[in-house]
């Protein structure tokens, strides 16, 4: 996947839950609606993680993918 357009990034490696969703979610209450992060992660528990808390606040997960063991996420702030 080449690198979406985002208005912030968010470095969340070497980190375990729930770590990666507590900071994505700090870092999310500071954007405005319709911007979009990059958050990256190491924690394979972050997929679901991630999916789960996108469908609980109504933020939406634009993509995601894997490669080397990170994986990235895009998420648009409601």
């Amino acid at each position: 996947m080449n690198d979406m357009v985002h208005e912030q990034a968010l470095d969340c490696k070497g980190l375990n839950c729930p770590l990666p969703i507590l900071k994505t979610k700090k870092h999310m209450d500071a954007m405005q609606s319709g911007q979009v992060l990059k958050m990256e992660a190491t924690d394979p528990g972050s997929v679901n993680d991630v999916n789960a808390w996108t469908r609980r606040t109504g933020n939406e997960l634009v993509a995601h993918s894997e490669k080397g063991g990170i994986y990235i996420f895009y998420i648009k702030k409601a």
